[in-house]
């Protein structure tokens, strides 16, 4: 008799849709698989700003909890919600192929207070990563708290009287929620891992380890993988205003990555390239020469706010 693999997903509308992913994509290599959904605690405290939580983890504890318990054998996750260091008994199964890594601006349908630095805007985030960049770029903008899941983002900003919310394409583009009046932020560096989906399972069910090896997408998971070494080499978890992004192209793989004091006042930012062949401890070696190069001073300093 087949095993059914057991794939645990957050309720909203974004999870269920990348699980479903996740589960058709095993379909097409032979495994039979079904959604189990999870509540989790990001999902049910929808107040308290990300950054007052302790946010590392926040949307992937009770799923790390089921699997332990055994009540699913995969999680998945937006990699850039996944901490760094993984649930004991718990590895990294696969990587999907990403998707967009962008940030873009829902506005509302005005967009001349982009053009004046010195305008006097309200733009919404829950991110420490998306306020910092924020605020290096636009000094005098207020930035306003949004949590919920996409859809209910969308719904707090059109009953607002702010200018815009930031969002991450990849999750408003893969539910085709993208509104017509957004634009996207090239100038923002995303969240390690960003656009990239995740997937987890115990560290000692080989079987489900051997089927999301079939779906793991090899350049995503190098990308990643160095984004995340950054992240982990400044200290970093979701919520620093750290930023990184691999991309590989011709053979080579291209990083570049910053980090911010909290008010976006400081910022150093790191640009390197290597060759494929040549890219492990790549992300290390780049978190060493932007911290070499000041940004050791703001890690010192969001570490000590942090205490």
């Amino acid at each position: 008799m087949q095993r059914l693999i057991r794939i645990g997903t957050r309720e909203s509308q974004l999870a269920v849709w990348q699980a479903t992913e996740v589960k058709e994509q095993l379909a097409k290599q032979g495994f039979l698989a079904g959604l189990v959904p999870i509540k989790s605690e990001g999902d049910i405290d929808l107040c308290t700003p990300l950054y007052q939580m302790g946010v590392q983890g926040v949307f992937t504890r009770s799923l790390d909890t089921a699997i332990l318990n055994n009540k699913i054998d995969i999680a998945v996750h937006s990699m850039k919600d996944v901490p760094i260091q993984l649930a004991r008994g718990i590895v990294q199964s696969a990587v999907l192929k990403r998707a967009s890594h962008k940030d873009i601006l829902v506005h509302t349908r005005n967009t001349a207070f982009l053009d004046d630095v010195k305008s006097v805007a309200h733009i919404a985030t829950s991110s420490v990563r998306r306020r910092s960049q924020w605020l290096n770029r636009y000094p005098h903008h207020i930035i306003e708290n949004i949590r919920g899941n996409v859809n209910t983002r969308l719904q707090k900003l059109a009953n607002s009287n702010w200018q815009g919310a930031i969002f991450a394409a990849a999750g408003l583009e893969r539910i085709q929620l993208r509104p017509e009046n957004s634009i996207d932020l090239n100038w923002m560096l995303p969240a390690p891992a960003q656009g990239a989906i995740m997937l987890v399972c115990r560290e000692d069910d080989f079987f489900c380890r051997e089927a999301s090896a079939t779906i793991n997408d090899l350049s995503t998971a190098l990308c990643t993988a160095i984004e995340r070494d950054f992240l982990k080499k400044l200290m970093g978890g979701c919520s620093t205003p750290i930023s990184a992004l691999a991309e590989i192209k011709n053979n080579t793989v291209h990083f570049e990555g910053n980090i911010l004091s909290l008010d976006g006042k400081e910022k150093v930012s790191v640009n390197l390239s290597t060759a494929i062949q040549l890219s492990e401890s790549f992300g290390i070696k780049a978190a060493e020469e932007l911290l070499n190069s000041g940004g050791d001073k703001i890690a010192e300093t969001i570490r000590n706010a942090a205490k």
